[in-house]
This record gives structure tokens, C-alpha cells and sequence, in this order.
């Protein structure tokens, strides 16, 4: 049994850490409500755009829309939405900055490795776009035994997440797109449900995709039963028209779309890695309190085991003299 000195030590060590696991869990908690609503306030108008890219891309596909020569790929819209032959698949893994999220970069790693395996399989070649410094080691040791490459690696991105940020991603996938050094881009993010629920999964970005049954991120009963009636035979499409013309609107629509993509699944990421946190301090916390309770009860029997053996010795000492 330990001695009593090492016992309360630890005690004394556990409760320590039960304050920070308790701190971390509060702090947690406060930023999660907020991120909570960036996310369902963003669901909206990411749903809308949506829907609205959507109308404008069938339109391409009946209207055939001339090259076009920008200052910026992404403001390019003929060439992104264009669709070649998938050689390289780029991959965006969205993780976080800080540890102590339970098994939130596990997950998101593990999704991210499958999808590579998976590319892989097929002959396809990968490139691999980093958020977030807390996969970064977990990638790099895949890295020779999947054979694909880290292109860039953003670190400071997450620490404030905004349109900008979005925004410089999105230019860096943009030019590597329209330089054919990658043909296809995937995002590796967490879809956040609720507070106790948020599932890693991977969203397709370019090649569009017009289909509610793979574009995960904006799946719900209003846009699977819109696609579906428009799928029917005998359906008529409404009459659109784009004015000034198509091409100014998907100038406009076509970056936003691609930004707001991404700024979403930042969004979806910072909301589950909190609440991740929030519940893995908060069974750190429990188990913190156990561990007490535990070791309290052991310290209280070795104390006593130590006062039954003084009053033992004292009367036998007391015995031996008489």
C-alpha cells in the first residue's frame, strides 16, 4: 500500500488538474454557444447561394460560355467550371490549432486517410492542403506509406475565422486548379449536429457537383424534394434571365460560392472541435472526481491501518512492561 504522504500527493495532483479540466470545459462551453450560431446563421444563406449557383450552372451547360482571361483564377469562371479527365485530387483537411478535443483529430484524420486510400486505389495522384497544426504530424508520418504530397499547410488561419480567411484558401485552390496541378478538390471537415453529435465526412467542391445526393453539406428535406421534382419528366423549367448577362452573374456567383464552401466548413469545424472539448473536459472533470473519491476512501484506510498499528504497539509496549 502507498504511504500516506504519496497518497495525498496525489490527491493534491488531481485536483489540480481537475481545476484546469474544469476551466477548459467552461471556456469551451461560452465559445461553443457562439460558434453554434455562426454556423446555423451561415446555413441559410450557404443553402441560398446554393440554389442560386446551381440555376446559373444548369445554364452553362445549355450555354456554352466563352473563355475568359482574369487577373485572379478564382475570378475565372469559365475555366473552374469547366471538367477535365481527374489525374491529382487536391484535399483540404481541416483540424484544429489546439489538443485536449478527445477523439475530434483522430476522426478527422482518419476520414482524411481513407479518402486518400481510396484515391489512391483508383490511380490518381494526391495533394493535400493542411488546416490546422494539430494533424500535421499524423499526416506527414502517412505520407511516405500513401505516397502523396503536402502542398501548403495553413496554421493561422483558424485562430480567427472569417471570409478573408475562406478567401485565401480559396484563391490557392483557384490557382492551382486552373494551372492543372490538381483536377478535382475535396474538403475534410466535421459536419456539426448538435452539441453531443459531429460526424467527419467530406464534402466535393470542384468539379461541381449538382446533385443533392452528393453534396452532403447542403442535403435537407426542402432541396432533396426541390431536385427531385425537377428531375421528373415532364417537368418545365421556369424562364430565367440573367442580367446584365450570364456571364456578369457567374463572374460574381462562382467565387462566392467557392469562398462561402469553405468558409462553412471552417465554421462547421471550429463549432465541433469546441464541443468536442466542452464534452471531453467535461468527463475529464468526472473522472477527475472519482479518482478523489477513490483515493480519499484509500488514504482513509491506510490512516487508520496506521493508528490501529501505534495503539497495537503502545499496548504491547505497555504489556511488556507490567
Amino acid at each position: 500500500m502507498a504511504s500516506l504522504r504519496n497518497i495525498k500527493d496525489r490527491i493534491n495532483s488531481i485536483k489540480n488538474t481537475q481545476k484546469i479540466t474544469k476551466a477548459m470545459k467552461m471556456v469551451a462551453a461560452a465559445k461553443v454557444k457562439k460558434a453554434e450560431n455562426a454556423v446555423k446563421s451561415s446555413r441559410p444563406f450557404t443553402f441560398e447561394l446554393y440554389k442560386m449557383f446551381c440555376w446559373a450552372y444548369k445554364q452553362t451547360l445549355k450555354d456554352k460560355c466563352e473563355k475568359i482571361k482574369t487577373e485572379h483564377s478564382i475570378d475565372n469562371y469559365s475555366a473552374l467550371l469547366t471538367e477535365r479527365e481527374i489525374k491529382t485530387v487536391g484535399i483540404v483537411i481541416i483540424s484544429s490549432n489546439k489538443g485536449l478535443a478527445g477523439a475530434y483529430c483522430a476522426n478527422i484524420v482518419r476520414c482524411a486517410l481513407n479518402l486518400i486510400k481510396k484515391f489512391k486505389n483508383e490511380g490518381k495522384n494526391v495533394k493535400v492542403y493542411l488546416v490546422g497544426q494539430k494533424a500535421v504530424p499524423a499526416i506527414k508520418n502517412a505520407k511516405s506509406r500513401l505516397d502523396f504530397e503536402i502542398e501548403k499547410t495553413y496554421i493561422n488561419i483558424l485562430d480567427g475565422i472569417n471570409s478573408s480567411s475562406a478567401y485565401t484558401i480559396a484563391t490557392d485552390l483557384a490557382d492551382d486548379y486552373i494551372k492543372g496541378e490538381i483536377d478535382s478538390i475535396e474538403l475534410v471537415t466535421t459536419r456539426y449536429k448538435n452539441m453531443m453529435t459531429y460526424t467527419a465526412e467530406n464534402w466535393q467542391l470542384l468539379p461541381v457537383v449538382a446533385d443533392s445526393e452528393r453534396i452532403k453539406e447542403f442535403r435537407n428535406k426542402e432541396l432533396d424534394e426541390e431536385l427531385k421534382i425537377n428531375n421528373q419528366e415532364g417537368h418545365i423549367e421556369p424562364l430565367s434571365e440573367f442580367l446584365p448577362n450570364l456571364q456578369t452573374v457567374l463572374s460574381k456567383i462562382v467565387p462566392m460560392f467557392i469562398t462561402n464552401v469553405i468558409f462553412q466548413a471552417l465554421l462547421e469545424a471550429q463549432a465541433s472541435e469546441l464541443a468536442s472539448r466542452m464534452t471531453a473536459m467535461g468527463a475529464a472533470t468526472n473522472n477527475a472526481a472519482e479518482m478523489i473519491t477513490s483515493l480519499t476512501v484509500e488514504y482513509n484506510k491506510a490512516r487508520q491501518g496506521k493508528i490501529t498499528q501505534e495503539i497495537t504497539e503502545i499496548i504491547s509496549g505497555v504489556g511488556a512492561l507490567k
